[in-house]
């Protein structure tokens, strides 16, 4: 894709098996009711994270090596580059951080000059994926060992700042996931035009009715420029 390539036609995602997996991209079973209790504040934060990295790893169905790899963005952001960073990063802080290091781990893992913002040509996407879920995994176990309030040490983190609870990290963790996998949504959406998460909250429009869509928003814009310049 180039800035001359048409803007793709829309459709919406069928429902993902990643977030399938994981019950789905609703939470509506956690309750309602109030609790101070940790086990159950460490399960539902838990279920949040791995919602949002399902939801990340569902932007890669159906892509080829190809498309997984294209940067949409002027930085470079692509579909498989952001798994790749996300399972780095929640296997360092559910790892590293808590004195439980990843056995074996990728020597990209230690590296400051963007590589895991992007698969090689000696990876896969298979391999990524396949990283991912060992990462997911390592994380998982750790989240699963300890208790809300155990403590871990972040050494990057400003002076001050680095001593840090289960808690706060599984926070730090499901914001970061899902700040990526919003950052996914829209780069698939660039590359082939699917969009959404089949869970049935993007809007039912045909294609033609999301063109006459964005043409409404591109008018408004439009519009909203000259007024710019006349005033």
């Amino acid at each position: 894709m180039s800035t001359a390539d048409p803007v793709p036609e829309v459709h919406p995602a069928p429902a993902s098996p990643s977030l399938a997996a994981v019950g789905g991209s609703l939470l509506s079973d956690e309750g309602a009711v109030p609790t101070t209790d940790s086990a159950l504040v460490k399960q539902t934060l838990h279920r949040y994270l791995q919602k949002t990295r399902a939801a990340l790893l569902g932007k890669l169905d159906g892509l080829a090596e190809r498309q997984a790899r294209w940067p949409v963005t002027p930085t470079g952001t692509n579909v498989l580059g952001l798994v790749k960073h996300v399972a780095g990063v929640q296997v360092t802080y559910f790892g590293d951080v808590f004195g439980r290091p990843l056995p074996d781990p990728p020597g990209w893992l230690e590296a400051d000059d963007g590589e895991d913002m992007y698969a090689t040509a000696d990876e896969t996407l298979d391999d990524v994926v396949a990283f991912h879920h060992r990462s997911a995994a390592h994380s998982d176990a750790t989240i699963e060992a300890l208790d809300l309030d155990a403590r871990g040490v972040v050494p990057w983190w400003p002076e001050g700042h680095r001593d840090v609870t289960l808690h706060r990290i599984l926070v730090h963790m499901a914001y970061e996931t899902a700040r990526h996998a919003g950052h996914a949504d829209i780069v698939r959406e660039m590359l082939d035009g699917l969009a959404g998460d089949g869970d049935g909250n993007l809007a039912e429009k045909t294609p033609e009715e999301w063109i006459e869509w964005r043409e409404q928003l591109v008018d408004i814009a439009e519009r909203s420029g000259l007024r710019d310049l006349q005033s």
